[in-house]
């Protein structure tokens, strides 16, 4: 098994990942939901990927079996970050037949090793209870904030990260 990088051509196959990802995340999707996201997802990937969203990949053979997604954004330095740059973790998936065997670990290493290399001032994440044993190991920390977490639904058929 090789760990790198995706480029765009793998394009494909990030998109086989992501929806495989949030069709057990959400344990299930729509018909719909499911048409919405594979057609906006090759544009997506074209415009951002290897620019401020970096896929890690591990491929057995030819076949990408698990993923890491590093969404790197810049904002508004404040305290928090001074940089003014941030990270945020999306879609760390692995394929059933592929779990139990350290790759998303791996695969974590290399997108925090990208964030240290590009000066970001802190990686995100929202953990599911399965995930979150993996991210304490590597330093991640529960976050507790005076901010309420709030967003506005803008589309009948939204999905979240």
């Amino acid at each position: 098994m090789k760990f790198r990088k995706a480029n765009k051509t793998d394009i494909s196959q990030l998109i086989d990942m992501r929806l495989a990802y949030l069709s057990e995340d959400y344990n299930g999707l729509t018909a719909d939901q499911s048409r919405m996201i594979a057609a906006q997802l090759p544009g997506y990937f074209m415009e951002h990927l290897t620019r401020d969203l970096f896929a890690y990949v591990c491929v057995d053979s030819k076949l990408i079996v698990s993923t890491v997604f590093l969404l790197v954004m810049e904002k508004p330095a404040n305290p928090s970050f001074l940089t003014g740059w941030t990270g945020t973790i999306l879609n760390v998936y692995t394929l059933p037949q592929y779990r139990k065997r350290g790759l998303a670990g791996s695969l974590m290493r290399l997108a925090m090793q990208e964030a240290t290399c590009k000066k970001l001032s802190y990686l995100e994440l929202k953990a599911t209870q399965a995930g979150s044993s993996l991210y304490n190991k590597l330093g991640f920390i529960v976050y507790e904030s005076n901010y309420i977490s709030m967003k506005y639904q803008l589309t009948e058929l939204g999905v979240d990260e």
